[in-house]
């Protein structure tokens, strides 16, 4: 059973670390712990998917030692990520104020979903009414041709 969970564990390892490198690491605990609030806040720009405690790539880095350079020259968290949008811009936040310039992006989600449901409110009472489903009879001429086709 240990075995098990040691292969477990080792499986999931590389899951459960950061890139932060251990020369990155601020001394003071309390201004780590800031330092690891904003980067998970902040988007790395080529991973895009990562944030940049996640990410090894090298643009990362850069975002982690500028989060501490800014953290160390006395910057409140709002400041450090006002800084960073103002160099690289709304994209890397992972969570970007509703604003102007991004309203479709923030409306489109829930407008698709209303726009589905609608559609499949309206294929559901279509389908349920009985009299648009039945065939409708046949004419006398119909009947009598259908009766022929039968005898032959």
């Amino acid at each position: 059973m240990r075995a098990i969970l040691l292969a477990v564990l080792l499986c999931l390892y590389p899951v459960l670390t950061f890139a932060v490198q251990p020369d990155e690491v601020l001394d003071d605990p309390a201004l780590e712990a800031r330092a690891r609030e904003i980067s998970r806040e902040l988007r790395c720009v080529v991973c895009q998917s990562e944030n940049i405690d996640e990410s090894n790539a090298d643009i990362a880095r850069d975002l982690r030692l500028l989060v501490r350079e800014r953290i160390l020259a006395g910057d409140s968290n709002a400041e450090t990520l006002s800084f960073i949008v103002d160099r690289y811009g709304e994209y890397v936040l992972f969570r970007p104020p509703f604003s102007a310039r991004n309203a479709l992006l923030w409306l489109s989600g829930p407008l698709l979903l209303l726009i589905g449901a609608g559609m499949a409110f309206a294929v559901i009472r279509r389908g349920s009414n009985p009299a648009e489903a039945a065939p409708a009879p046949l004419s006398p001429e119909e009947q009598r041709r259908v009766e022929s086709l039968m005898r032959e």
